[in-house]
């Protein structure tokens, strides 16, 4: 799937981040994909093999992938993951 609501520039930007967190994901047998960024400059993103089913994915997204992106793009407000798995308490 191609993001089309943000230009070629601004999607590198974003990805040069996710490039920054990628080898942790990635030795954890995970990644992730960016589906959009919506008009609230919210980036939306799939978590990808390992992280889509790891219960700390919600902390990873947060903690790592969140600030990874928001300290390269300020413009990006928040990073949600359309896939994640619920916590259970």
């Amino acid at each position: 799937m191609a993001v089309t609501n943000v230009d070629q520039d601004f999607l590198l930007r974003i990805e040069s981040a996710l490039d920054q967190i990628r080898p942790y994901l990635e030795a954890d047998g995970g990644n992730v994909r960016v589906l959009e960024v919506t008009d609230e400059m919210i980036l939306k993103l799939e978590l990808l093999g390992a992280c889509g089913s790891c219960p700390m994915s919600t902390m990873t997204l947060k903690a790592g992938v969140e600030q990874a992106v928001l300290k390269a793009v300020p413009e990006i407000k928040a990073v949600e993951a359309v896939n994640v798995m619920p916590t259970e308490v």
